[in-house]
């Protein structure tokens, strides 16, 4: 898939992280019982730049873990979701803590919902918040981010492509056609 469109370059993605960070700390009164859960795969590399810059920010290391919402998922098979599940990882009991699932791109909102699901299988934590590097609309279930870096309306013929230098060897959003 081609890029058709760079929306955003490694300096716009930092920014609108350390943004979305000061979000989180004033939300939350600051970071105390907070945790940060990625969603595989570009979610993970993200959760970990907002605890860096917590840690930046705040002087506080504060727990991150990944989900794999595979288990969840509502467009796959029983034997599907079972051969294709990967781990998820929790760094501690999220019993009374914040949980803030960290994603890459809300779209459809049925990765979220999967990713709910996937935290709520494990424990019930005080809060659940939900933070994304994109929200591109088109929502078929009704579910929000609390913290968005960028809204980024685009037509459903278009795809977001998101790269994290982690992964993909640079840090960047583009849109692409499908």
């Amino acid at each position: 898939m081609k890029p058709k469109a760079k929306i955003m370059d490694e300096i716009a993605v930092m920014r609108a992280m350390a943004r979305i960070t000061h979000e989180i700390i004033e939300k939350n009164h600051g970071v105390n019982n907070v945790i940060l859960l990625g969603v595989k795969s570009r979610g993970i590399p993200l959760s970990k730049i907002l605890a860096q810059n917590i840690e930046r920010f705040e002087g506080v290391k504060v727990p991150v873990g990944y989900l794999d919402i595979t288990r969840h998922r509502d467009d796959l098979s029983d034997a599907d979701k079972l051969s294709l599940a990967g781990e998820c990882h929790f760094p501690c009991d999220i019993s009374n803590k914040t949980v803030i699932i960290v994603d890459d791109v809300l779209y459809t909102g049925r990765t979220a919902r999967a990713a709910i699901e996937s935290v709520f299988a494990v424990g019930r934590p005080k809060a659940l918040q939900l933070a994304v590097l994109v929200d591109r609309g088109h929502r078929e279930v009704p579910i929000r981010a609390d913290y968005v870096c960028k809204n980024l309306p685009t037509a459903q013929s278009e795809k977001v492509l998101v790269r994290i230098a982690e992964t993909d060897g640079e840090t960047a959003v583009y849109i692409a056609e499908k």
